[in-house]
């Protein structure tokens, strides 16, 4: 017994950000942002679109794709590093946002591999049949966390959410694998303002923005995606022929096209929406499948991979029948 994908849903702010904008605020271009990145622009939260709110919208979506109300829902999975507020948590936000009375809610922190985490413990409490419906929803708020004067870190980033509904099923398939690296962790940061020293007027807060060591990530990315993948398929028994899709964190066209180039498999088989919303962390994934299964490009018995890799070092993979 398993959870299958019954419903997808997703939430892209109003305000969207071109190259061009960043343009104006920094030393940078639309050819140069493109050239190392694939971005073209990203969404930006407004001051009502707290992380809460954009979870919501995308789990209202997903309801209603997956035909149920909001009181069938037994357990609610919010993945998210940017929620505004510490308490309550996003999830029991969500389930008073959209009247889902009856779930059990909880907050992931995974980074950019959030969504992935979050999936993989949804599974395993409805694998024991604790619960049997999940609403599970990665949101971000990135631009609260982002220095928009750094170039190396700020053109990467947006905001967002996404999610999915689940339900038990004797025939759904899940296999899924995951591993961290807590030595490289110092590659990719944001320290809390939650602190003493971040507290007196004139504090350093530059430490309090996202901080990133590209080279470093863009190595891990590359070495540590290919392998877990080909993990997850050794763990199924499946080949790479086989699998119709690999959804990736968004993180960087150039990650996502190198991947590729190490599996040996073609480009087409590594769906991208980087381009039009940048790096949205735990929402790309959610918010990668719900464009696709609204194009209709995702078929029933079909062999999707979901690999998501970042802060921690954290990463994984996981294999699901459409």
């Amino acid at each position: 017994m398993t959870g299958k994908i019954k419903g997808t849903g997703s939430y892209r702010p109003v305000q969207v950000w071109d190259n061009d904008n960043l343009s104006h605020m920094m030393d940078t271009s639309d050819e140069w942002i493109r050239g190392r990145t694939g971005i073209r622009q990203r969404h930006i939260a407004g001051q009502e679109e707290t992380v809460a709110y954009m979870a919501a919208r995308a789990a209202e979506k997903a309801l209603t794709d997956a035909g149920m109300w909001p009181e069938q829902i037994d357990l609610i999975l919010v993945s998210t590093m940017s929620a505004e507020r510490i308490m309550p948590c996003t999830a029991c936000e969500v389930q008073k946002l959209i009247g889902a009375v009856n779930a059990t809610c909880f907050d992931l922190n995974g980074a950019c591999t959030g969504f992935l985490l979050a999936l993989n413990t949804a599974q395993a409490y409805l694998g024991q049949q604790i619960y049997h419906r999940a609403l599970v929803i990665g949101a971000e708020a990135l631009s609260h966390l982002t220095n928009w004067q750094d170039r190396s870190t700020c053109v990467l980033f947006g905001d967002g959410a996404g999610a999915v509904i689940l339900e038990n099923e004797e025939s759904a398939v899940y296999i899924q694998a995951t591993h961290s690296m807590g030595n490289g962790g110092e590659s990719l940061t944001c320290a809390s303002r939650n602190r003493p020293e971040f507290t007196e007027t004139r504090a350093d807060l530059s430490s309090t923005y996202m901080q990133m060591d590209g080279k470093e990530v863009f190595k891990f990315a590359v070495s540590k995606v290919p392998e877990v993948i080909l993990e997850v398929l050794e763990k199924a028994g499946k080949t790479k022929e086989e699998i119709r899709y690999y959804m990736l964190h968004q993180a960087n066209q150039r990650i996502v096209s190198s991947v590729a180039k190490h599996m040996k498999e073609p480009l087409e088989k590594f769906p991208m929406n980087i381009e039009n919303l940048g790096n949205t962390s735990s929402a790309s994934i959610p918010l990668l499948l719900d464009e696709w299964n609204k194009k209709g490009e995702l078929k029933a018995g079909d062999w999707v991979v979901l690999s998501g890799f970042g802060g921690g070092l954290t990463y994984g993979a996981s294999l699901l029948q459409w």
